[in-house]
């Protein structure tokens, strides 16, 4: 299993490709993390201009690579939220047989499919008082972009607040994962994942304050402070003053 998730670092200077980014309503850098289980595979500093799943592509084909290199026969599967959810990703999955589950943006059109399921759960809402989910799976593309139909999941669920539908997009087939299982169980489970990279943010990635990107970088790799002139240098590839 490889979790993809990317998440702010707030900056307060004026470094490098600085960016605001309106959804964290400050200037920061997005940086690209994958892990498997506990251990992160990769830390990609980008700019908060670029969309979420910016560079992914070509880091889950290096690590997939190497990966396979070690263990030709296993089984991948990728995981992240809708901000993965991209055309590009997906068919790079489906072309490397590559298995995925991701978040999948609402839209009015997928609101429109569970309508009945969301009327179901809005009536047992009512009736018990208590949060009702309703899950159902169907073929879905979209009008432009997918180039083919895929597995979505759909959440219908009624609280207290009124609707809360999810909605998810699988290469996993219903007879390995039934639809409220493949949503409950495998794609909520990447929240231990979120811990990992709150974990990898106290420990070293909050102070990226240096005037370049490349330095910058550096300092989300290494988790240890100060680094050593030493290791800069060979980074650098310069001498030691």
């Amino acid at each position: 299993m490889l979790d993809l998730d990317a998440t702010d670092i707030p900056l307060h200077g004026h470094q490098p490709e600085r960016f605001f980014h309106g959804y964290y309503d400050s200037y920061c850098y997005l940086p690209l993390y994958i892990f498997a289980g506990d251990q992160l595979l990769c830390a990609r500093l980008r700019p908060a201009s670029r969309d979420a799943a910016a560079g992914s592509v070509e880091e889950v084909s290096r690590i997939v690579a190497q990966l396979r290199q070690r263990w030709p026969q296993v089984r991948i599967v990728l995981r992240a939220d809708s901000g993965f959810c991209r055309k590009e990703l997906m068919a790079w999955c489906e072309q490397n047989h590559v298995d995925y589950l991701f978040g999948l943006a609402r839209n009015q059109r997928l609101a429109k499919i569970i309508g009945a399921q969301m009327h179901q759960a809005r009536m047992r809402h009512q009736s018990s008082g208590q949060p009702v989910r309703v899950f159902v799976e169907f073929p879905y593309q979209t009008h432009k972009s997918w180039s083919r139909e895929r597995r979505v999941v759909a959440k219908a669920e009624y609280l207290d607040k009124g609707q809360n539908p999810r909605f998810v997009v699988t290469s996993l087939t219903a007879d390995e994962w039934a639809a409220q299982d493949s949503y409950e169980k495998f794609y909520c489970a990447r929240g231990e994942m979120e811990n990992r990279i709150k974990e990898q943010m106290h420990l070293f990635a909050d102070r990226l304050s240096t005037d370049e990107m490349k330095g910058n970088q550096l300092r989300l790799y290494f988790p240890h402070w100060p680094i050593t002139t030493v290791v800069i240098a060979q980074l650098y590839e310069v001498s030691e003053p």
